[in-house]
């Protein structure tokens, strides 16, 4: 007899041309699937791996994105696809996708949320969210799903990468490859969920006032340009400053640590900055009037981030063992711990999840929304646990 409920998770490495159906074969461990989740290489053929994909998987719901790295039970990776199938009759899927969402990304983020299944036999709901990281204020997305759904639906996620060229992320919906779009999966099920959100990050240095900003770019602090103020914080000479990409790699090990009232510090990512305004740009809002300060972190505290990201989520299910884990991982996260800190971020997560899969990929940004209406972190680690 199959089982009520099932998943699987199927890894394919290199830009083979079939290894999507590779990957899928491997994640399809039962009858009945109700949906795939795809994390695969910019490196790819999109539309060639997507028609590969649903070769072997034809009118199962799909939803996906690329990646700035794959993770499973194996290891990290590159140019791999990372595919996840959720099965059986325990589970009820429904996907949807916004497109052109950065015209409103509030409105993007309702529109997907209505996706989730209504189905009383299941009481248990999430909605998984992958964004487009590059489009603009992604707690937008959130106050727009939250809106449809309300405070006891969980929200979790993460946004697409492009192996940080930070130029151009896709996004995966049935057969559909997109871009500056937002797809999601409302799942209702018969057990429970657990999400873990940690980030390892610590305060260095004195606060900074932020003294003009609009949205998610910060003008000023302490009145004097961001930019400038930043980088004497870091010790560094403002006149070095030469473009997005060079500013987005160094603000990959120093993010923004934003004081909020509960006392623990929201991360923001900087991901570009204007060089003549001398101004600085976030993946989200960064409020007129917070405290900031630079971050910093070390492969303990990371690791000890992960350690109790994974404690977190598996806690939630009441010591139910799970089916799975889903890893949503910021990319400076992985700066910090370099290659051999990842494969044991990774052997640590596999760790504790006790030989269950694992799949994964390296964000720009996750989502996690359990309590409240804010959601969105940056450089932090979401672990979903799959009762």
């Amino acid at each position: 007899m199959q089982p009520a409920r099932w998943l699987g998770v199927g890894t394919a490495h290199g830009l083979d041309p079939r290894a999507g159906s590779r990957a899928v074969d491997d994640a399809l461990v039962g009858d009945d699937p109700k949906v795939l989740i795809v994390f695969c290489s910019q490196s790819h053929d999109l539309d060639a791996l997507l028609t590969d994909i649903r070769r072997r998987s034809p009118g199962v719901p799909l939803i996906g994105c690329t990646t700035a790295g794959e993770i499973a039970a194996s290891g990290p990776s590159e140019a791999s696809v990372v595919v996840t199938a959720l099965g059986g009759e325990g589970f009820a899927v429904e996907t949807a996708a916004a497109t052109e969402a950065s015209r409103d990304l509030r409105a993007a983020g309702a529109q997907v949320a209505r996706c989730l299944p209504v189905r009383e036999d299941l009481p248990h709901k999430i909605l998984v969210l992958l964004s487009d990281g590059l489009a603009g204020d992604q707690q937008e997305i959130v106050r727009g799903a939250y809106g449809v759904l309300g405070a006891a639906v969980p929200l979790v996620g993460g946004c697409a990468g492009d192996d940080l060229r930070m130029t151009r992320t896709h996004q995966l919906h049935g057969d559909r490859v997109l871009t500056d779009a937002v797809v999601a999966a409302g799942i209702a099920s018969d057990a429970p969920f657990g999400i873990g959100v940690r980030h390892g990050w610590r305060r260095v240095g004195e606060p900074m006032l932020v003294t003009a900003s609009a949205a998610n770019r910060v003008y000023t602090l302490d009145d004097l340009p961001a930019l400038d103020v930043y980088l004497k914080h870091l010790g560094l000479d403002p006149s070095i400053s030469s473009d997005d990409r060079w500013l987005a790699r160094l603000a990959l090990t120093h993010p923004l640590g934003l004081s909020r009232p509960n006392g623990e510090d929201e991360v923001r990512l900087i991901n570009g900055g204007n060089f003549v305004e001398r101004s600085l740009s976030c993946m989200a809002e960064v409020p007129q009037g917070a405290l900031v300060w630079i971050m910093d972190g070390d492969e303990r505290s990371v690791l000890e981030a992960t350690e109790s990201a994974c404690g977190d989520s598996l806690a939630a299910l009441g010591g139910r063992t799970p089916l799975g884990m889903i890893a949503f991982d910021c990319i400076a996260r992985r700066g910090v711990l370099g290659d051999a800190g990842i494969r044991t971020e990774i052997d640590r997560l596999a760790a504790v999840a006790s030989g269950v899969p694992v799949a994964g990929f390296y964000t720009y940004g996750e989502i996690a929304r359990t309590r409240g209406l804010r959601g969105f972190h940056n450089q932090t680690l979401v672990v979903l646990s799959v009762g």
